[in-house]
């Protein structure tokens, strides 16, 4: 467009779609409209270059369509998932996505609910791990895996089902003698199930086992040793394990390799949250598989309600378990 020409309109948009003006708003407002008009009008919006002032829509409305989704990191495989799942259902309700990444820091997950807060978003998503952390009462606010109060959502996958679901896999193909190992959270959250659950079913099917948990931050080689510390002429004293994450799975599947053990020939491994290798292939273990989009879509729908109210204070979404070569599967 020529420097000295007008930025189109509202009502040039009308014109070049051949509808009325009221039509174009709606479209440019996220409200229903008929499909055949909708595309006529974003045709036109391409076609004529037109930008629409979403701030003007901000002092109309009161609304941004902007959501903020406080994580981690994307180094994560399954953070990185829902990221990913989370704004695509935020795409479906033409709304934006502001992503602030924490990397753990306390201090910045109170920062980024300040920003957020500055932005003026619609609603927050949050994993979070501040143990201090004071959640706004004047935006809605959905948490992932950790309860806060009967007052602020929680959306979380069946974490004490997953357990229970890991150990009885194990002792179905053939197990005899279990072990549990993570790293644990010193934070009350759903994660944190996982272990209750496995517990009770080993205690329900009368079968030996073992925990070994690690708080955050103490060193990885503690897993090394606990495991080396259970071998013997050349076995080991489990023939199932059931580890926290997929990633921690991943690494002691390695370590269990590297002792000259067998996978799963000699030890038989299913991890938790079903991480895909390269994002879409098959498991990278064997793996009881958190359901990511449909924790996206609750936690979206949910924040975006205008009855938050009226939500239950957590909703808690089934697993499943997945082959991943890290477990032995009964022939039929």
């Amino acid at each position: 467009m020529p420097k000295d020409s007008k930025a189109p309109t509202m009502a040039d948009v009308a014109r070049e779609a051949g509808v009325a003006l009221g039509t174009v708003s709606r479209v440019v407002n996220g409200q229903a409209v008929g499909e055949e008009y909708r595309s006529k009008v974003e045709d036109a919006i391409r076609r004529l270059g037109y930008e629409y002032n979403s701030s003007g829509r901000t002092l109309r409305t009161g609304s941004t369509n902007i959501i903020a989704l406080i994580i981690p990191n994307t180094v994560n495989p399954y953070f990185a998932l829902l990221v990913h799942h989370i704004n695509i259902a935020l795409e479906k309700r033409d709304c934006r996505m502001m992503l602030c990444f924490t990397e753990y820091d306390t201090d910045r997950e109170t920062e980024y609910i300040q920003l957020a807060r500055q932005n003026q978003v619609d609603g927050i998503i949050a994993l979070t791990y501040n143990p201090n952390l004071i959640i706004p009462a004047d935006i809605p606010f959905v948490t992932i895996d950790r309860f806060f109060s009967a007052s602020v959502p929680c959306i979380a996958s069946d974490n004490f089902g997953g357990g229970w679901l890991a150990a009885h896999k194990l002792k179905e193909m053939g197990c005899t003698h279990l072990a549990f190992m993570r790293f644990s959270s010193t934070l009350t959250n759903e994660p944190s199930k996982r272990r209750d659950g496995f517990v009770s079913a080993c205690v329900e099917m009368n079968i030996p086992f073992e925990i070994m948990a690690l708080d955050d931050g103490q060193p990885f080689s503690r897993f090394e040793d606990f495991l080396r510390s259970h071998y013997k002429k050349g076995s080991l004293a489990f023939d199932g394990l059931f580890i926290g994450t997929d990633y921690l799975a991943w690494q002691i599947i390695h370590v269990l390799r590297g002792m000259g053990l067998r996978v799963p020939e000699d030890v038989q491994v299913i991890g938790f949250d079903g991480i895909r290798i390269f994002g879409d292939q098959e498991y990278a273990v064997s793996t009881i598989v958190q359901p990511v989009p449909e924790i996206a879509e609750a936690c979206v729908s949910t924040v975006l309600s205008r009855h938050m109210s009226n939500v239950p204070s957590l909703i808690c979404l089934p697993v499943k378990y997945a082959c991943g070569g890290t477990t032995i599967e009964k022939k039929e």
